[in-house]
């Protein structure tokens, strides 16, 4: 992915280079023929790019303290007019890159809180089924267990072999009635 970052950084500066060469053409058209514009705006930065470059290579051949003479009005001006269209594509370059930088801060920005937000969902969906589970867990607990079941039923079991042992024999007679309900009260 690196590498193929390089050569579209390369295609895009060359788009953005070759979309603002006639930007700066204007401008150093406008900057030739106007003289307000040659004089006050041209003339001052390229005398000191004359002056900042002559004077790093005086010093790097030696030579120190010696005096440099300015350059004449025409070169100056075309001078002026050559920097004035490079920093113009500088300048549009600089903002088409951080109007890039700041697009994948948004989009960056964007998807952190998008997932913010489904964490913070997640979250509360499990602290949800927390509660609920919780809940289960309290039911299951308050339901008798089947021990306790059988328990119960062996209690009731007892309770009613001691009300039959309680109740009194009866006779032939009267178990014949219990169990065949036709023969009536005749006897």
């Amino acid at each position: 992915m690196v590498v193929g970052a390089f050569p579209m950084a390369k295609l895009l500066y060359l788009g953005i280079r070759q979309v603002s060469k006639p930007l700066a053409n204007r401008i150093k058209e406008a900057a030739r023929r106007s003289e307000f514009f040659k004089t006050y705006i041209c003339l001052p930065p390229a005398q000191l790019y004359h002056w900042v470059e002559m004077r790093t290579k005086m010093r790097i051949m030696g030579f120190r303290g010696t005096v440099i003479k300015p350059l004449n009005e025409e070169a100056a001006a075309e001078l002026g007019a050559e920097l004035l269209g490079e920093a113009t594509i500088f300048i549009v370059g600089g903002s088409c890159l951080v109007l890039e930088y700041w697009r994948h801060q948004a989009q960056q920005r964007r998807k952190e809180e998008e997932q913010r937000a489904a964490w913070d969902a997640m979250r509360a969906e499990v602290g949800h089924l927390a509660l609920a589970l919780e809940a289960l867990q309290a039911q299951v607990q308050a339901a008798p267990s089947p021990g306790a079941l059988e328990e119960l039923q062996a209690e009731m079991r007892e309770v009613r072999t001691q009300l039959h042992a309680g109740d009194p024999p009866s006779t032939p007679g009267e178990e014949r009635r219990k169990t065949d309900p036709g023969l009536g009260d005749e006897g």
